[in-house]
């Protein structure tokens, strides 16, 4: 049982809640990175300039890495305002890198592989909020198993295995769906929690540090479910 379930309150939830919050952000999020994504790779000689230098590309990379890290650990030191920027910024920074995509698969595989993960995603996020088991269990071999697959993509970068290649995406599909389940459900409990019982800038840090987790869950997904029906242009 989480350590939010005892102090849920009906009637603070119904005025409002951070779970909602935490989708709106999120499809705010998601939205600008399709945004900035679609144009970027609408604009060829700024591609080529982004892509052809390793020190514009990974430093993006490395970027988005430590606005990650900042939101996640320092978000309730920082003010609503520059978190807010900060998630933009990394939304921004992920569209910017994600625009690639757009020149290696075609554009009905990029939009089935959306709805296929919008709708596997929904139906996860439902499941947690409408089941009575708790999911808390999982979060160590969830955690666990990710590590694995961080460690079979470095392998595979060397060894090139097609299969190997699958099997990651297939795994990485399953985890980040259980990932989605979890951290849901602690959201949920998060917002039972706080929603009628913070102030309005701990109200939006909460909201956004939940929506950058869904976030997360989402474009890794999106990302897994792209190699598998991916069909190279």
């Amino acid at each position: 049982m989480s350590q939010y379930d005892n102090v849920y309150n009906p009637a603070a939830v119904k005025e409002r809640t951070i779970l909602k919050n935490v989708y709106l952000w999120m499809t705010a999020g998601l939205g600008l990175t399709a945004v900035v994504a679609w144009w970027f790779s609408g604009n060829l000689a700024l591609m080529q300039a982004f892509f052809s230098n390793p020190i514009l590309f990974f430093g993006a990379i490395i970027g988005e890495l430590v606005l990650v890290m900042v939101l996640s650990r320092q978000i309730m030191n920082m003010s609503a305002v520059t978190a807010t920027v900060m998630f933009a910024a990394y939304a921004v920074l992920n569209g910017i890198t994600l625009s690639s995509i757009f020149l290696v698969y075609t554009g009905a595989t990029i939009s089935i592989a959306f709805f296929t993960t919008a709708a596997s995603f929904g139906a996860m996020s439902i499941y947690a909020l409408s089941t009575k088991r708790s999911l808390q269990g999982i979060g160590h071999y969830l955690f666990m198993a990710l590590i694995g697959l961080i460690v079979a993509s470095l392998i595979n970068f060397f060894l090139k295995s097609p299969a190997l290649y699958y099997l990651i995406s297939y795994a990485g599909v399953v985890i980040f769906l259980g990932l989605t389940a979890y951290d849901t459900q602690n959201i949920l409990a998060m917002s039972r929690a706080y929603s009628g019982n913070v102030d309005e800038s701990d109200y939006m840090r909460l909201s956004i540090v939940g929506a950058l987790k869904l976030y997360l869950d989402f474009i890794n997904i999106f990302l897994f479910v792209l190699r598998i029906f991916g069909r190279r242009q």
